[in-house]
């Protein structure tokens, strides 16, 4: 089975999210672990994660996936920036050992004319400071489009932000479509090239989640503009080609495209009839 699902809104809590999961058709689910333009996260409250667990194990969902809010940046200037995101890493870990299986995935962030070494250098760091070796969650580093000054625009970059972290055992990937679409990756004509670059660079085995996403851009463009499933400049065919690769097939597949629930539900089941079961 396709492991799809989309990012839902965690303002009603944990159990509420399995469940509009499930009435659209997924078996997975993205959220925010806090305001994605705020800093404090709502108190933890047990039972509602139980409950939430409860309905994971039952409907056999795939991982899922908890996302950094975009205020983080860890390669920020200004420190006090970094000790935010830092306590935000430290804190939403704390929360993710209670969900068997979950994903924590965040943009590494924008170096601010500091230069992309100085960045790269500045992230290792903090997710040296916060990982930690019992912790069970794995960490994923985004591709990113390459806009602006941001850290992650090429594979080589992740990379090298990896190389720099003891425990990285505790790191993966999520490879969004749009933003290496976006970042000159042409997953359209050449995903097996793409896939092999990736593979020599950081190896598959690192990637652990794909945000699947059309683009609004042309490749190359550094833009960062997602377009809902097969109305965007990477087209449906290559989508479908993407969640079929048996090099990717078995992953979990996000979307986070400018949809609300009736959408999402479309775009899951359209991707589900498009997925050749073996």
């Amino acid at each position: 089975m396709l492991n799809i699902g989309c990012h839902l809104s965690s303002s009603k809590g944990y159990e509420a999210m399995a469940k509009v999961a499930l009435s659209i058709g997924a078996n997975t689910f993205q959220f925010f672990t806090r305001n994605p333009r705020g800093g404090k996260a709502k108190e933890v409250n047990l039972a509602d994660i139980e409950a939430m667990n409860k309905i994971l194990q039952d409907n056999n969902f795939a991982p899922i996936l908890a996302h950094a809010p975009y205020t983080v940046n860890p390669c920020a200037a200004d420190e006090k920036l970094r000790s935010f995101a830092k306590e935000v890493f430290s804190d939403d870990l704390k929360v993710l050992e209670l969900i068997p299986g979950a994903m924590y995935n965040f943009h590494p962030g924008s170096h601010v004319k500091q230069g992309a070494e100085v960045g790269i250098e500045k992230i290792a760091d903090i997710l040296n400071q916060v990982l930690f070796k019992k912790q069970n969650t794995i960490v994923l580093l985004e591709t990113m489009a390459g806009k602006g000054s941001e850290v992650g625009r090429t594979f080589e970059e992740l990379e090298t932000i990896i190389e720099k972290v003891e425990l990285n055992e505790k790191l993966g990937v999520c490879l969004d479509t749009c933003h290496i679409w976006d970042g000159g990756y042409n997953i359209q004509d050449d995903l097996d090239g793409v896939l092999k670059e990736f593979d020599a660079c950081i190896g598959l085995e690192r990637l652990k989640a794909i945000h699947l996403n059309d683009s609004l851009n042309i490749c190359g463009s550094h833009k960062d503009r997602h377009a809902c499933i097969g109305k965007g400049n990477i087209g449906l065919d290559a989508l479908t080609n993407i969640i079929n690769d048996p090099r990717l097939k078995n992953l979990p597949f996000y979307l986070e495209t400018p949809n609300e629930l009736p959408g999402y539900a479309e775009e899951i089941a359209l991707m589900r009839s498009l997925y050749k079961v073996e």
